[in-house]
């Protein structure tokens, strides 16, 4: 299948030929579907709060033992599908034709001194709907003749103007953000930001034109690190026959492998409690106080969630003995450790019957019937020791994003998880009336845990779902391609975790997927 040049083009990627060739096996064998139980639903899989329940978990953050904690901003990717309509405008101009004047395009130009990437000098003072303004307008926001937005990333457009004149970046307001609520003991606050490392100088600007403002201004101190997705977990595209994809000159194709890459970059952070926000859900800062107890409310459910999953396995440990085994002696009456009898003590049996209960009716995991006893506790402690995740889930206003649901697992339990539409069987009436039946959606706005009960990092790559991988259609000069994405970063890649879904409000997620959308109430003054 490859070639002397195709090995030494995969090595020098830092991939393997075995991974590669497991990747065209997949485009040939697809992805399972994902058996869903139900939709998960305030009557089951979703936690609604009322204003006590709030108060009790923000109070529960700010008096919580935390190794460390962090903001994790994906934020890698150029924003062109941000700007995919205005280019199809510019094209339509180009070649004579006129827009219709609720065309996007022409609703942007229209409403460009409402942006606040607006100058009169770039822009002019009086917007007109004559073609060639509106032609001049997309040009000079799209490409080098103006501010180049259709290549840049979204973190370093900007977003919102203030009252004061101020204008900010996206990822500036994720910095003001961050010293609100992820704000360390020593009035420090730590961001990680994914980028595309051609993007990097343009981060580095923007962060140094706001960095010592600020710090002056809110009295933090920014650590921040900028990290790439590894070339190496990119993914090779195959042709419609799942044969390798070779371009002009004959070498093989390799595409980013999706946000699922992301895994990698969070496994090497060493804070304990991590919160993930996309760069582009930011808003007028206005609205932090209730963005930021919200995201208090879930880092303190996340944090108990912590301590009453580690609380458990200390309990089974004290009471089964297991992993002092290096003491060498036996438990009084009831035989030696690692036997049958320890595990079928009362008292032990009861910890367990309480600990599944608490796994069904808090995190919808229903553990299948244990052979022994002995098992059952093996099973429930692999079940317990686990990294952790909280997701704040929105009620269902129709914007696009993956939805929660309880689903089947491999090994006969359930569990809830984050799908995307691509991972449900539309043929089957099942999964389809579940999907139909979805209350809320996922605005990827979560708290990971990633330290195990003894203070160590969890491995999350042990972890990953490889079964919940996605497969698109793509094009690459004009040619039909077949792309592999890696499970999802808040999808399969956190298959495995224990998993806590919470309704946040809408106001605290005001995403900006299209420009126009900067003209929402949420990003204006």
């Amino acid at each position: 299948m490859f070639r002397k040049e195709d090995i030494a083009q995969i090595e020098q990627r830092g991939s393997t030929v075995q991974t590669v060739q497991q990747q065209v096996e997949r485009f040939k064998q697809g992805f399972p579907w994902m058996k869903i139980v139900a939709p998960a639903t305030p009557e089951k899989g979703i936690q609604v709060l009322d204003e006590a329940a709030v108060e009790a978990a923000v109070k529960y953050y700010e008096g919580a033992q935390i190794n460390g904690k962090c903001k994790f901003v994906p934020a890698s990717g150029a924003a062109s599908r941000m700007f995919k309509d205005l280019f199809s405008g510019l094209d339509a101009l180009k070649e004579g034709k006129e827009l219709a004047d609720d065309a996007p395009a022409a609703k942007f130009v229209d409403q460009i001194r409402s942006f606040a990437f607006y100058t009169p000098e770039l822009f002019g003072e009086e917007p007109c709907k004559c073609p060639e303004y509106r032609k001049d307008v997309l040009a000079k926001t799209l490409t080098d003749e103006g501010l180049g937005y259709g290549s840049k990333p979204k973190g370093v457009l900007k977003f919102h103007k203030y009252t004061d004149g101020e204008i900010r970046t996206a990822f500036a307001e994720h910095l003001v953000e961050a010293q609100n609520y992820m704000r360390n003991e020593d009035g420090s606050a730590n961001l990680v930001v994914t980028i595309s490392p051609e993007h990097q100088h343009l981060f580095e600007e923007a962060y140094a034109e706001v960095k010592a403002a600020y710090e002056a201004k809110y009295g933090v101190q920014y650590n921040i690190t900028f990290t790439f997705q590894d070339k190496a977990t990119d993914t090779i595209a195959v042709d419609v026959e799942n044969k390798p994809f070779r371009t002009e000159t004959d070498s093989l194709l390799f595409r980013p492998a999706g946000h699922g890459a992301l895994i990698y970059n969070l496994n090497k952070l060493e804070e304990e409690v991590v919160s993930i926000k996309n760069i582009d859900n930011v808003a007028n800062e206005r609205l932090l106080p209730e963005t930021a107890t919200w995201k208090k409310v879930l880092l303190g459910k996340a944090l108990e969630l912590r301590d009453t999953l580690h609380g458990y396995l200390r309990e089974l440990e004290i009471r089964t003995g297991d992993y002092i085994t290096d003491l060498r002696v036996d438990v009084p009456a009831y035989g030696k450790l690692g036997d049958e009898d320890v595990y079928q003590r009362p008292e032990v049996q009861e910890l367990c019957d309480e600990i599944e209960a608490f796994l069904e009716n808090v995190l919808c995991v229903k553990m299948p019937q244990a052979e022994t006893c002995k098992a059952r506790v093996q099973a429930l402690r692999a079940k317990l020791d686990r990294p952790v995740r909280v997701a704040g889930m929105v009620k269902n206003q129709g914007e696009p994003g993956g939805g929660p649901f309880i689903i089947a697992e491999k090994d006969g339990s359930t569990s809830l998880q984050v799908l995307e539409s691509v991972q449900i069987n539309m043929s089957d009436d099942h999964a389809r009336n579940a999907l139909a039946s979805a209350t809320h959606f996922n605005p990827v706005d979560i708290v990971c845990c990633l330290h195990n009960y003894k203070g160590e990092s969890f491995d999350l790559l042990k972890y990953v779902d490889e079964d919940a991988g996605f497969i698109s259609s793509k094009s690459y000069q004009g040619r039909e391609l077949k792309a592999l994405e890696l499970p999802g970063l808040w999808n399969g890649a956190m298959s495995n975790w224990n998993t806590l879904f919470v309704e946040v409000p809408l106001a605290t997620f005001n995403p900006v997927k299209v420009v126009l959308d900067l003209l929402r109430p949420a990003h204006q003054n």
